[in-house]
């Protein structure tokens, strides 16, 4: 597969799935965060849809956002964002609840406005929030997305490669599917988050 390319072709369609979804998931999810951290009505208002919502399995979405958005990719990156956008606002709620008061007291005392005090203070200090929340909304899209690659009726992506090699008993091409989502995870890891984390919260002295 990796001599005809086809494996290329699998991971492109599964990454493009993966990154929009995700894209989409901290475009809203960190913003909603932001908000319920900040404001009470906002807090008082999003937590319980929140609450009601993240517990539901997102495969038990599956049929509804076939039905909605149809076959192919829309529906697979719609529940893609859908799995990603709840960890990502719990956790960055939690990020802004964290932030010390004494760090904004402070902004606040040398003449901090609000648009300097969220860039400067408040987004900074949740930043490590944020980021475990990216990654476990990545963690929990990797596992709705093969989910509904098997579903879906899409022509091509890992989730499809590895239900389709079970058709013939292709044993080698399931466990290269799951080997090279492995290694896609380790990759994300290694050269996304931990380089985002080193020149940024850990450059600030948040981290070790």
């Amino acid at each position: 597969m990796v001599a005809n390319g086809t494996l290329f072709v699998h991971i492109g369609y599964t990454m493009f799935r993966i990154v929009v979804g995700l894209a989409l998931a901290m475009a809203v999810g960190v913003p909603i965060g932001m908000l319920m951290g900040r404001f009470r009505r906002a807090e008082s208002f999003t937590l319980p849809l929140v609450s009601v919502l993240s517990p539901i399995p997102s495969l038990a979405w599956v049929p509804l956002f076939i039905l909605w958005f149809g076959l192919g990719n829309a529906a697979s990156i719609a529940l893609v964002f859908y799995a990603a956008t709840f960890p990502v606002i719990l956790n960055t709620w939690t990020g802004v609840k964290a932030v010390k008061d004494i760090w904004v007291r402070s902004a606040q005392a040398m003449g901090a406005d609000s648009r300097r005090l969220l860039h400067h203070v408040i987004l900074p200090g949740a930043l490590p929030y944020v980021l475990t929340g990216l990654r476990l909304g990545l963690a929990q899209a990797w596992r709705i997305l093969v989910g509904v690659e098997m579903l879906a009726a899409v022509s091509w992506g890992l989730g499809w490669m590895i239900f389709g090699a079970r058709e013939f008993l292709n044993t080698d091409v399931m466990l290269a599917g799951v080997a090279v989502i492995g290694a896609i995870g380790l990759a994300l890891e290694k050269l996304v988050f931990q380089r985002l984390e080193q020149y940024t919260v850990v450059r600030w002295g948040m981290m070790s």
